[in-house]
C-alpha cells in the first residue's frame, strides 16, 4: 500500500493488524489487555542465533494450534494446514513501519472482524478499527481466525460486496 498505492483498489485486512505510521505489529498489539492464557501457552520463541541472543521466530505448539487459530474450522481443513505452517519470523514484527498519508493512507481500508477468533479477540479487533478506522467493519459471525475455512460463504459474500462498493469519486 505504502510502495504501489495506485495498483491497489481496496486493502482488506482479515483479522489481521492494521498499522499506522511509526507502528510494527508488536506496538499494535502491546496495546492489547495481555494475551489470552492459551496465546501465551502457544507461542514457542525459536533462538536461531543462540538462547543468549534475542527470538528470531514465533512458532505455535501443534497441541495447541487448533484451539488457537482454527476452533471453528473443520477437522480436515485444519490437518491440511497444521503440517503447511512455518514459523513467523520475529524481525518483521519488530520493524517500525514509516507509512504515509500520500500513498499508505490513500488506499481505502475495509476490516473484517472474526468473532470467534481466539487468536485476536474480537475486543482487540474493535480497538483497532476504534483507533485506526476503516472504511468500513464487516462482522463474521461463528468465524475463527481463519474464516477461509470456518466461513467460507460468509466471507466469500463480504470479499464480492466490498469489490461491489463503487469507486470513490475525487
Amino acid at each position: 500500500m505504502e510502495l504501489y498505492p495506485s495498483k491497489i483498489a481496496k486493502a482488506i485486512f482479515v483479522a489481521a493488524s492494521m498499522p499506522k505510521n511509526g507502528q510494527g505489529v508488536l506496538d499494535i498489539f502491546s496495546h492489547q489487555e495481555g494475551p489470552s492464557d492459551l496465546m501465551r501457552r502457544a507461542q514457542v520463541f525459536l533462538y536461531g542465533n543462540g538462547k543468549g541472543q534475542a527470538p528470531t521466530a514465533i512458532d505455535h505448539d501443534k497441541a495447541l494450534l487448533k484451539d488457537l487459530l482454527f476452533n471453528q474450522s473443520p477437522a480436515k481443513d485444519y490437518a491440511l494446514t497444521s503440517v503447511s505452517m512455518r514459523p513467523i519470523p520475529f524481525g518483521p514484527v519488530l520493524e517500525k513501519l514509516s507509512l504515509s498519508e500520500a500513498n499508505y493512507g490513500s488506499v481505502r481500508r475495509f476490516y473484517v472482524e472474526t468473532q470467534e477468533d481466539c487468536a485476536i479477540p474480537v475486543s482487540f479487533q474493535e480497538y483497532m478499527t476504534e483507533t485506526n478506522p476503516p472504511e468500513k467493519v464487516f462482522r463474521l459471525k461463528g468465524s475463527d481466525h481463519s474464516p477461509f475455512f470456518s466461513k467460507p460463504q460468509a466471507l466469500h459474500r463480504v470479499l464480492v460486496e466490498i469489490s461491489k462498493i463503487p469507486p470513490k469519486r475525487e
